[in-house]
This record gives C-alpha cells, sequence and structure tokens, in this order.
C-alpha cells in the first residue's frame, strides 16, 4: 500500500511516499480503507516538531478520515466488513494515521459513518468537532443534543476556522444563539453560512457594544481561540457565571487575566486539548456528533462555511503548506 511517512521533523519535505505492507486487524482492531484523509494544524505542526522531540522512527501523519472498513480482528462487533466509517485519533497510536491507503485502528478509534454523511464529512469530524463539543460542554451542559443549550448565547471566536465552524454548527443544533467574531466580510459570509446568528467583525466599530446588543445580559460561554488577544473583549462580554473555554493559542501562549473583573463575574475559565482528553469525554463526544449525524445538522463545503480544498497523496507536503498559511476551509487528501 502507499503511505506518507516521515522520519525526523521538519518542513513539509521531510514526508515521504513509500510503498508499505497491508496491515492485518488484531485482536481488537479494525483494518479501514481510506477514502479522505483530513489534515489539521496539528499535523504540521507534529510534523514540523513544534513542542516534540524528534520522532525515534517512521510516522505516518493523519488523525481524522473516512473510508471503509477492510477487516476487523476478533472482539470487534460495532462495525463490519464493508462498512463505511470515519476516523479519529488515528495519529496517536500505530505507525500510519489516515495519510495512506491502509490504516489499522483501535476500534474506539472507528466509529460508523451514516449513508447520508459523505467521506469529505466523515474527515472532517475528528479533530475539529470534537473540539468544538469539548469547548461547548465545558459549560453548564456536559453533553449536547437537539435544544440542549436552549436560552443561552455562545460565542464563537474565530467562527471562520475549522473548529469555529464546528462550534457553530454544534451549538446552533443544541439550540443555543450563536454570535461570532471574524475578521473579514469573507468570514463573515462563511460563519453566516455556518450558520451563527450574529456575526461580528472584531476589526471594525466597537465589538464588545455589538455583541452585548445581541445578548444585553452577556453570552454564556465562548469558544476562545486567541485568549491573549481577547482576554479583555471575553471579559466585557461574559455573562454573570459564564465560561470561557480556551482551545488554543493563537496570537500568544500567555495570558494576563484580571482576576478582579473575572471574580466579579463568577466566571470558570476551562482549557482543552484533545490528545489528553479523557476517553470517556472523547467517546461522549463521538456519541453526541453521531447524534447529530442522524439529524442531518452537520455540513462541510462552500454552502456549509467550510469551503473544501482537495489534494492527492502524492501532494500531502502540499496539503501541509496550505493548512500552515492558513487557508480557510478543510484540506483533505483524496485516496478514493
Amino acid at each position: 500500500m502507499r503511505a506518507i511517512v516521515y522520519s525526523e521533523t521538519g518542513p513539509s519535505s521531510v514526508l515521504r511516499l513509500v510503498e508499505r505492507p497491508e496491515p492485518t486487524a488484531g485482536p481488537g482492531e479494525v483494518v479501514v480503507r481510506v477514502v479522505r484523509s483530513g489534515v489539521n494544524p496539528t499535523d504540521w505542526k507534529h510534523r514540523a516538531g513544534t513542542g516534540l522531540s524528534t520522532p525515534g522512527g517512521e510516522v505516518g501523519p493523519g488523525h481524522d478520515g473516512a473510508g471503509v472498513v477492510e477487516a476487523v480482528g476478533p472482539g470487534v462487533d460495532h462495525v463490519g466488513t464493508g462498512d463505511r466509517v470515519w476516523l479519529l485519533l488515528a495519529g496517536t497510536g500505530p505507525v500510519h494515521g489516515t495519510a495512506a491507503e491502509l490504516t489499522v485502528q483501535p476500534a474506539n478509534r472507528v466509529v460508523p459513518l451514516p449513508d447520508g454523511a459523505s467521506f469529505d464529512l466523515g474527515a472532517a469530524l475528528g479533530v475539529p468537532f470534537i473540539t468544538a463539543h469539548r469547548s461547548l460542554t465545558s459549560g453548564t451542559v456536559p453533553r449536547l443534543a437537539a435544544g440542549a443549550l436552549a436560552g443561552q448565547t455562545v460565542l464563537v471566536a474565530g467562527g471562520a476556522g475549522a473548529v469555529g465552524n464546528a462550534a457553530i454548527q454544534l451549538a446552533r443544533w443544541a439550540g443555543a444563539t450563536v454570535i461570532t467574531t471574524v475578521s473579514s466580510a469573507e468570514k463573515a459570509a462563511l460563519a453566516r453560512a455556518a450558520g451563527a446568528h450574529h456575526v461580528v467583525n472584531y476589526r471594525e466599530g466597537d465589538p464588545a457594544a455589538e455583541i452585548l446588543a445581541a445578548a444585553p445580559a452577556g453570552v454564556d460561554l465562548i469558544a476562545e481561540v486567541a485568549p491573549a488577544a481577547n482576554i479583555a473583549l471575553d471579559l466585557a462580554v461574559a455573562g454573570n457565571h459564564g465560561t470561557v473555554a480556551i482551545y488554543a493559542e493563537n496570537g500568544g501562549n500567555e495570558v494576563m487575566l484580571p482576576a478582579q473583573a473575572a471574580m466579579g463575574k463568577n466566571l470558570r475559565f476551562a482549557f482543552a486539548v484533545l490528545y489528553t482528553l479523557d476517553e470517556a469525554l472523547v467517546q461522549a463526544a463521538v456519541e453526541d456528533l453521531t447524534a447529530a449525524l442522524a439529524d442531518d445538522a452537520l455540513r462541510v463545503g462552500e454552502a456549509a462555511g467550510l469551503p473544501l480544498h482537495h489534494y492527492n497523496l502524492a501532494n500531502t507536503a502540499d496539503a501541509h503548506d496550505a493548512v500552515e498559511r492558513g487557508t480557510i476551509g478543510k484540506v483533505l487528501l483524496d485516496l478514493g
């Protein structure tokens, strides 16, 4: 089979297209023939060695993907040969992630994909949607369902990003009023397409005033991508007993927090990273995403505010570069 690998960290040129033996399914494992592989910022960051040591052996990138079950090992009963599935956290254990024609994964990393959901959608779910789910359940609601956030207002910082898009879609499905911030008219159009009720260009006018006009009592939860840059805005618009859920550190790693202002509103600050998330929380997200898929509440593509950019496997380096330079939308590898 063909697979993308690297043996040292560095620029995208360290990625190599190689031939490797086809994997087999051991106990509790599933072999999936990958049709689409999702590329996320974490893929190029891990490959570049950001915050990581040089790999001790060959690494196959790719956490997210979708495809068809090729084989199942003993003890696997939730999927069978020929089933359509999506993959999550596929690059955290085995040698090969989803940037390969075949990948073998633990059963809990393989999830049935409804017939009405495209492989493009399946490959876009993992990192962005599970991260968004964890952000949205860091407040008063431990699980998401249709109507679970009814009566609440959610502010999504950076609504045109992949996680921001996912947070808008999930919060809208859960019944929240969704406000999002963007930096351009192009991104505003994408955020509206994703389903945001109110879109605020933070580079124009008074963003805090615009947000509070839509949520006079303040917002209940903020899904925050850039806490260092946005902390003053977050404190200004958060409601009493609100939650600021931080899942990234865009724009700076250190946050100066005015403690008295935060205490005055009884705010809760929650932090999340997918790769050390408790397995019970990962599986809760999978279950809720499955319910949202059944409700046909999740979408990808231009009409959903998430333009798709397709690359073939041989051009994985170009796909990594596209994500690294901040291409708007979802970057996918086509394998079938």
